[in-house]
C-alpha cells in the first residue's frame, strides 16, 4: 500500500500525523507529508483512518 498527500488540498489539520505518526509527518509548514515509500502492514489501518479523517481529502492509499 502507498499513501499520497496533495499538497494544493492540504490545510494543515494535522490528523494524518497524530492518527498515524508512523506513515505522515509534518512539513516546516504545518502540512501532512508521507515519510514512508510503502506503508508496512503493520500501519496500514491507521492509514486508511488517517485518509478517512482528512477533512480536505487530501490522503489517498492504495
Amino acid at each position: 500500500m502507498k499513501a499520497t498527500v496533495d499538497p494544493d488540498r492540504c490545510q494543515g489539520h494535522a490528523r494524518c500525523w497524530e492518527i498515524a505518526p508512523e506513515v505522515f509527518g509534518l512539513d516546516e509548514e504545518g502540512h501532512g507529508t508521507v515519510l514512508v515509500g510503502e506503508v508496512p502492514a503493520e500501519h496500514r489501518e491507521a492509514a486508511r483512518r488517517a485518509a478517512d479523517n482528512c477533512p480536505e481529502r487530501a490522503i489517498t492509499v492504495r
